[in-house]
């Protein structure tokens, strides 16, 4: 045999060894991608448009957010988290109709779907949030809260009076843009007093990652570990 003989049959060769089209490998991989994306939005990671100025100047609109669902695997949401969670039932309006696109899009996570909020976890369950003191500071505890690293230079922690004991299960959150947040203090008629329920909670903002030149990585303020509000927990954690 020559060796146009010898390579053409060898070439044969491996075509009959191929068992699955390459048409069919592509669909294959495609299809696992998106099996694995939908994985990693359910349990893991899930990201996020931010829809307003209620969270300035931590997020402008149109951020991409990125929220990590980790944490809460096993540990439970901390004041001062800044949380995406559920609409709780009246506090936003009808979102707009998706096509089947956005749709399939929202499902993997990359487009907004809407019906999500974010905000600030201020009093989590058993704790008694109130504003404000006489030196116009909201109290957690009676512990008055520092919020001078989060709040818009010149902005009052809230013009709005309130005193409420967060129920077991649920949380008190607030917009850091005081005065353009509708949050807890403004749904004090609706089921849960304002709270909304920690099960609603899709996950703990991690860090901002659209546009580039914002990204940055999400803490929590050092307001929220005085002693005082460690002292309570320990307090309600033995009752």
């Amino acid at each position: 045999m020559t060796k146009k003989g010898s390579a053409r049959a060898g070439a044969e060769k491996k075509k009959k060894k191929r068992r699955i089209p390459a048409w069919f490998e592509l669909i294959l991989l495609l299809a696992t991608a998106l099996v694995l994306s939908v994985v990693v939005k359910t349990f893991l990671v899930q990201m996020f448009f931010v829809p307003s100025e209620s969270m300035e100047p931590l997020f402008v609109t149109n951020d991409r957010i990125l929220v990590q669902k980790v944490s809460y695997w096993t540990g439970e949401v901390e004041r001062g988290d800044v949380v995406v969670f559920e609409d709780p039932g009246g506090w936003l309006g009808p979102g707009p109709e998706l096509t089947p696109l956005q749709e399939a899009l929202s499902s993997i996570g990359l487009y907004p779907a809407g019906g999500h909020l974010v905000k600030r976890v201020i009093a989590v369950g058993g704790d008694e949030v109130r504003c404000c003191d006489v030196q116009g500071r909201i109290t957690v505890n009676g512990v008055p809260l520092d919020e001078g690293d989060y709040l818009p230079e010149g902005v009052v922690p809230s013009t709005k009076d309130f005193k409420v004991t967060v129920p077991a299960g649920r949380l008190w959150v607030m917009g850091d843009n005081r005065n353009n947040s509708e949050d807890s203090r403004y749904h004090q008629d609706l089921e849960g007093g304002g709270t909304i329920p920690v099960d609603g909670v899709v996950g703990r903002v991690w860090a901002i990652v659209w546009p580039l030149g914002r990204f940055e990585i999400i803490d929590r303020p050092d307001t929220f570990s005085q002693v005082p509000l460690q002292v309570k927990d320990s307090e309600k954690a033995g009752g």
